[in-house]
């Protein structure tokens, strides 16, 4: 898509103290158009506009709730700002083209490309998504990843088609997840992770060295997740000790938090530990068996859990049950 080259360097985004790194500085610019939301995308523009490979013609922000940092930076740069409510739409396509892109690239971006604008840029689109692609497309993967027990995570940049999550991959890297992390945690570092993947991926696409992954060769289904909604947090009692712990950990804070109930009264749950040697035996899962400092102990399907940070406007008693 460009030629040439210099040996120029730049330096990751250091939200996290990522170390610079050596990168290839292509002597033509890339035109890109950046459809983008969040923090995902601020470190990655950045990036983006810390190279001189790259010229980013226009930023488009979601509609429903826009980005006013990202909307500061495309002022700052003195980079055109849009929202639309449809992208596809002749009107917003006719708007875009004047730009004449190479490349479109999406981070984070809530609407569905379809074929006219996948088409309408020379390298067709690029998308960045916090999963390990063929497996945990769809919504809330992060969350998934959590509740799934898995000992790890990706991050994927792709070729958008007329699939959801399902082009080819450009780049995935895959990062550890301890029993320590938690939504919070993941999402934190998904941030710069993200960024760094898709930087590393255009600088591929601009010097012609990117790869085309078709995800099929890595898995020939792969699977979808669903977006989660109200009522998705309540907890099941009725699972396994360690089912509770990834499933509280996975929406805890800044996500919904988990929800258990003692008749009408709701109880926030927050953090779930689990307890070293708990016994695994008969009883009824969802009833209070202890308090100890503030902390209750609820039995589980196995065994028995600790809530260590949760609220309630009643008070909550042994004996109790949680339905």
């Amino acid at each position: 898509m460009v030629r040439g080259a210099s040996g120029e360097s730049a330096e990751q985004c250091d939200g996290t103290g990522l170390v610079a790194f050596p990168v290839l500085i292509l002597e033509l610019e890339m035109h890109i158009g950046y459809f983008a939301d969040g923090p995902w995308s601020h470190c990655a523009l950045d990036q983006i506009l810390s190279n001189k490979t790259f010229s980013v013609r226009f930023i488009c922000a979601r509609f429903d709730n826009p980005d006013q940092i990202l909307k500061e930076k495309a002022a700052t740069a003195g980079i055109p700002f849009f929202i639309h409510s449809d992208i596809n739409s002749s009107e917003f396509l006719e708007e875009i083209k004047k730009f004449d892109c190479d490349l479109f690239v999406s981070m984070s971006f809530n609407q569905i490309f379809k074929e006219r604008i996948i088409n309408l840029s020379p390298g067709g689109i690029v998308n960045c998504h916090a999963g390990k692609l063929p497996f945990y497309r769809g919504r809330n993967v992060l969350n998934w990843a959590l509740i799934n027990d898995e000992t790890e995570f990706g991050v994927t940049v792709h070729y958008v088609d007329s699939g959801v999550d399902t082009g080819d991959i450009v780049k995935q890297q895959c990062y550890s997840i301890s029993d320590l992390d938690t939504y919070e945690t993941l999402l934190a570092r998904s941030y710069d992770y993200c960024a760094e993947v898709l930087y590393q991926s255009l600088l591929e696409v601009a010097s012609g060295q990117a790869q085309r992954i078709p995800q099929a060769t890595i898995h020939s289904v792969g699977f979808y997740c669903s977006q989660r909604k109200v009522g998705d947090e309540n907890i099941n009692w009725m699972q396994y000790s360690r089912e509770i712990f990834n499933f509280v950990r996975a929406i805890c804070k800044p996500g919904p938090e988990a929800r258990a109930f003692i008749g009408s009264n709701e109880v926030k749950v927050n953090k779930v530990e689990m307890v070293p040697e708990a016994p695994i035996y008969k009883g009824i899962p969802g009833a209070v068996i202890g308090i100890e400092s503030g902390n209750l102990f609820v039995k589980t399907s196995d065994s028995f859990v600790k809530l260590v940070e949760w609220t309630s406007d009643t008070k909550v008693r042994v004996g109790d049950r949680f339905q």
